[in-house]
């Protein structure tokens, strides 16, 4: 993570509110081989102390779960180019803001029957957002159900540490700040600029 403790200082509430909104990372461990990363959605518990997730069968990383594994899950939400001109100020430098989540823990393989309420719960969580009525696992055949289920494997992550960088230009006064998150909602570069700009509007206060 940076290590300038100004972006850094952020409480765990907010840290967990991004995993909980994105809901999606890249988990690594260490294999015999080397590192080993997945993309996959996740989903954090209602006390924040374990994240559960599913890995397709054939994953290498699924293949070392006979025994717990250290792991390290990396969510990351909104970023963007910032650039020197947005700050009205001289002597500036370009810059990238971004909001990111490291959750360091114990990676194991759960059993198998958990895995249709660990797939209704992750389905939900999404489709809860969406304007229509939500889809469920009620409205598949059951046999078809069950054979997709078994190409799957539930897992947990249980959480040992957070660590959590908010760069929203929290290093400048306020009302640079300011201009460069307008800046960045009319026309930035990156991903979820917009999302980006609210941030740097509101960024999270230090412990």
């Amino acid at each position: 993570m940076h290590p300038n403790p100004i972006y850094r200082r952020t409480t765990d509430t907010r840290a967990f509110d991004l995993v909980r909104a994105r809901a999606f990372g890249q988990i690594t461990v260490n294999g015999p081989d080397g590192l080993l990363a997945s993309h996959i959605p996740v989903l954090l518990s209602a006390d924040n102390t374990s994240i559960d997730m599913h890995l397709v069968r054939s994953n290498p990383i699924q293949r070392l779960l006979d025994a717990p594994q250290d792991a390290l899950l990396a969510v990351i939400g909104p970023d963007g180019y910032v650039s020197p001109d947005w700050y009205g100020a001289v002597d500036q430098v370009p810059t990238w803001n971004y909001a990111a989540v490291q959750i360091r823990g114990t990676l194991e393989r759960l059993d198998h029957a958990v895995m249709h309420d660990m797939l209704d719960r992750q389905s939900a969580h999404f489709e809860n957002q969406l304007p229509k009525t939500p889809w469920t696992t009620s409205k598949m055949t059951p046999e078809v159900l069950e054979k997709m289920m078994r190409q799957i494997v539930p897992c947990r992550l249980t959480i040992a540490d957070v660590q959590s960088t908010f760069k929203l230009n929290q290093n400048k006064p306020d009302d640079v700040r300011l201009r460069a998150a307008d800046a960045m909602a009319q026309c930035g570069t990156g991903m979820e600029t917009a999302a980006l700009a609210e941030l740097m509007r509101n960024p999270p206060e230090t412990d």
